[in-house]
């Protein structure tokens, strides 16, 4: 009989978001005239921008066209669109990332996991808690974990705990570590790195020889101008970190699916032996080993993002999900709710009312509220008491929604 991954096993619970479907999808099968309004997963509800729709329409009539017809593209991704992603989102910033070292793919989430595959299992693993599920679960499943104890923390992790007491800032390990994933607008708290926050970051690295995985998914819903929106911003963080980037929430490419991942040409790691070793390199290989390309038109879509319709098109998108978010932040601190985020990311963290748990006051608002956020202790131990409310909803529905908590909570 063939041998499994027994890594598998030691992830008892069901992934985060499914589990919250099962829930969900049991209380409307009960309640079918329910008016459930979802305010969980991060997922976009607004139309793709009118610029991104005809490049995408373009691409498409490309397709059908002998002259103009694609096959297999570069598996980094099309030049035209690494020259577009290095010049706005890094060169303009004074972040010198070429385009080759730019690998396009069709999800950050998916690179956040895949990038394990060059690294040893041995490497110490460092994350905030509470965190993005999918750091912890991908090294669960890679075999960097031992069993999770009753709070739900794998034993060989590092975990670095954000909350309110220290600002929603983690303090650097108490020991070394190899590997640090680091988040930021963070999901789940919606809080920020400052500069100087970050240079702390780079700085351990570099003493202690290690690698920084710094997911800035929401970098475009930063709204303040001292905030930085890439780890390369910071002095020699070319030397000891790798970017995820996406257009998922930004562009509404949840549905279309296009990333990037940044790996610069002088970063390094260290073989069993100790020789140095540069990343890109591995990365290249693996990346050209084990994926295809992101389609052609999707990659126009993505393109057009960074045209002067598509930039001004986009700046609404986000505009519209952030004033979501205003709502959300002011409606439950009028109903006396302690509210973090929401100023520079389209997510809201809340204390739960009443001392309720985080699954006790989901239930609640589900059963009397009919609303569906998602319960802080999902997203690790330090989430415990805590609670998220996404602002990708329509307009309506996330007033409606303050309506209801304030109700609930009054």
């Amino acid at each position: 009989m063939a041998r499994i991954n027994d890594n598998f096993l030691k992830l008892k619970a069901g992934y985060l978001f499914p589990e919250i479907a099962r829930r969900v999808n049991a209380f409307c099968e009960a309640n079918p005239s329910a008016n459930v309004i979802k305010l969980g997963i991060g997922d976009v509800t607004e139309p793709l921008p009118p610029a991104i729709v005809h490049a995408m329409h373009s691409a498409v009539d490309e397709m059908a066209n002998r002259d103009t017809f694609r096959g297999y593209g570069p598996e980094q991704g099309y030049a035209f669109l690494r020259d577009a992603i290095s010049e706005n989102d890094y060169k303009s910033r004074g972040a010198e990332i070429e385009s080759d070292e730019i690998f396009v793919s069709d999800g950050s989430k998916c690179d956040s996991g895949n990038i394990l595959d060059i690294f040893g299992t041995d490497n110490k693993v460092a994350i905030t808690d509470p965190v993005y599920p999918v750091y912890v679960d991908t090294n669960v499943m890679s075999g960097r974990t031992g069993k999770a104890g009753d709070n739900g923390r794998f034993e060989g992790l590092v975990y670095l705990p954000v909350t309110e007491e220290n600002n929603f800032v983690a303090a650097l390990p108490d020991q070394r570590v190899d590997l640090i994933y680091l988040c930021y607008p963070n999901n789940p708290t919606g809080t920020v790195a400052s500069r100087e926050t970050l240079q702390m970051w780079v700085d351990y690295a570099k003493t202690n020889d290690s690698i920084i995985f710094f997911d800035a998914a929401y970098e475009a819903f930063i709204t303040d101008d001292s905030i930085p929106h890439s780890i390369y911003e910071i002095e020699g963080a070319r030397d000891v970190a790798i970017e995820f980037r996406s257009f998922s929430k930004n562009a509404g490419f949840t549905g279309t699916r296009c990333a990037f991942t940044v790996v610069p040409k002088s970063l390094h790691g260290k073989t069993a032996t100790g020789e140095s070793k540069p990343i890109h390199a591995l990365w290249n290989r693996r990346h050209c080993t084990k994926f295809n390309g992101v389609s052609y038109p999707i990659q126009r879509s993505a393109a057009a993002a960074y045209s002067p319709e598509g930039k001004q098109q986009i700046a609404e998108l986000i505009k519209f999900y952030m004033t979501n978010a205003q709502l959300l932040r002011e409606g439950l601190e009028q109903a006396g709710i302690t509210v973090y985020g929401g100023v520079n990311a389209p997510y809201v963290w809340l204390k739960t009312p009443q001392g309720a748990s985080s699954w006790e006051f989901f239930d609640q608002l589900l059963e009397k509220s009919h609303l569906v956020g998602t319960p802080g202790s999902g997203f690790g131990a330090s989430g415990e008491g805590y609670f998220r409310l996404s602002a990708f909803n329509s307009r309506a529905n996330v007033e409606e929604a303050v309506k209801r908590v304030q109700l609930l909570v009054g």
